[in-house]
């Protein structure tokens, strides 16, 4: 399994003019290889920002990722970089969610699809990141 941050479905959901194509190749290329799953953080996060009362896990059924819930120990872990993150002087502008990403992704998955591959690769060692980026054009 392949874990989906927020900013990379987004992109996919609201067309982003300046990620949007990236993360659709992205995206595709990792469902043509292997489940591609959201946790709750990330279905909650999306959800806010969408102008719709249709589930977003309906949504993301209908093109192939589906909802994978975090388990009992990537809340723990998720918990307690969160406390290392702020220990170390961490600015409220991360919050619990980006922790249970990494941690659901770390734990439960094989690899993260995010734009924030800095914070993810700095408290999640060993997590595989993809970072969406288009195809170099032959020239």
């Amino acid at each position: 399994m392949i874990a989906l941050d927020s900013s990379v479905l987004l992109d996919l959901l609201t067309g982003d003019a300046t990620h949007g194509e990236a993360s659709e190749i992205c995206v595709g290329d990792a469902l043509a290889r292997e489940d591609v799953v959201v946790c709750e953080a990330v279905v909650a996060e999306v959800q806010a920002l969408l102008d719709t009362s249709v589930s977003l896990v309906e949504i993301l059924a209908s093109i192939g990722i589906r909802f994978e819930p975090v388990r009992e120990a990537a809340a723990i872990r998720a918990g307690l970089m969160h406390r290392r993150y702020r220990g170390r002087g961490g600015s409220r502008e991360r919050v619990t969610a980006d922790f249970l990403v990494g941690a659901h992704a770390l734990l439960q998955c094989s690899a993260l699809i995010t734009r924030d591959a800095g914070f993810y690769r700095d408290y999640f060692k060993g997590l595989k990141l993809i970072t969406p980026k288009l195809p170099r054009q032959a020239a």
